[in-house]
């Protein structure tokens, strides 16, 4: 066998000729990154050790000219108090970091207070990673179209539009507005509301969506509540609501965090959903189901969306050509509509 050579190992080259594998074989076995065979990866590991070889993944990337990792940013431009805990945002989260794990990456994750319109080229500048996965576009558009313009590897998590010079892949949110549209005039509901910030570019397609779903009449009448991401903004916004009399039949919530914060919002007012209220929320994050009640809601496939943002990353980081994708989302009939 190759691996009972007993020559010298003094580097990734030597142990890959010992064991009789390549060297990017060594490379993922010895950094337990990217796809390999359980007892490959093993035999090469405990080769290692028997040879007394530890690979310096530092001087390998310095070699290769890369670092090894993927930065994932969250820029809140618009949304200050916004947490890394945001239930939307962990899932995400889960699926990136599965998925660079698989490609070979570590990942450099940072929740970005913008300051000025220079604060993503610095952060490129600085050299601490391959490539970029920003979710969501905040109201950084401008940044985000600046930097595109002369750094490739960058991609972004959101709302597409003709005019962004930047690689997205986000919901088909005008789609998803009209749907919640649809469900709840289905349901009888006449008397309507959107919760949600239309600041955000995500947030206004799925209003623009809802609204144009709607008839003329139940348009002209339905109400925009201007309510923050955070529980506890959104609850606070929609107690006051409430309290003040308001009482629609009907809400679509721009996400799901929005959507149950209101529905605890009503419980306290004795308000009955969905019996007085249907609520739909946007998102189908994990605990959805586990509302009180279960939350109907617009479905983004998070999975689907976080390994299209690694994989046309690579993509570009390979110097290939790609172009930014919509999801066609769907309705998860739940008891809260």
């Amino acid at each position: 066998m190759a691996d009972k050579d007993e020559g010298p190992v003094r580097s990734i080259t030597d142990l890959a000729r010992i064991a009789g594998v390549s060297v990017s074989t060594v490379s993922r076995a010895l950094t337990s990154k990217g796809a390999l065979n359980k007892e490959t990866r093993r035999r090469i590991q405990l080769l290692a050790e028997e040879r007394g070889f530890q690979l310096n993944v530092a001087a390998q990337n310095l070699r290769l000219g890369r670092t090894g990792a993927i930065a994932v940013l969250l820029p809140l431009g618009h949304e200050r108090g916004q947490h890394l805990s945001d239930p939307f945002f962990m899932a995400m989260l889960g699926w990136l970091a599965e998925k660079l794990t698989d490609r070979g990456y570590d990942l450099l994750l940072s929740r970005v207070l913008p300051e000025g319109d220079d604060w993503l080229d610095n952060f490129i500048r600085s050299g601490r990673v391959d490539g970029v996965i920003i979710i969501g576009q905040s109201n950084q558009g401008a940044v985000l179209d600046r930097t595109a313009r002369h750094y490739e590897p960058m991609v972004i998590w959101g709302a597409y539009s003709p005019r962004n010079a930047y690689l997205t892949i986000g919901t088909d949110n005008q789609s998803g507005g009209a749907i919640a549209a649809q469900h709840l005039l289905d349901k009888g509901r006449r008397r309507l509301a959107f919760f949600g910030n239309v600041a955000v570019p995500e947030f206004a397609a799925r209003y623009q969506g809802f609204l144009a779903a709607l008839p003329d009449e139940v348009r002209a009448s339905t109400e925009l509540v201007h309510a923050h991401i955070t529980p506890e903004a959104s609850y606070r916004m929609a107690s006051d609501y409430f309290a003040s009399g308001k009482r629609p039949d009907g809400i679509f919530a721009a996400s799901d965090v929005t959507a149950m914060s209101i529905i605890a919002a009503a419980a306290e007012q004795n308000i009955r959903v969905p019996d007085q209220l249907s609520v739909v929320g946007f998102d189908d994050v994990p605990m959805a189901q586990l509302a009180n009640p279960p939350l109907t809601t617009i479905r983004q496939d998070i999975k689907r969306g976080a390994h299209l943002l690694v994989d046309l990353l690579c993509q570009r980081l390979a110097g290939q050509p790609c172009q930014s994708i919509q999801i066609a989302p769907a309705i998860i009939v739940r008891e809260s509509s």
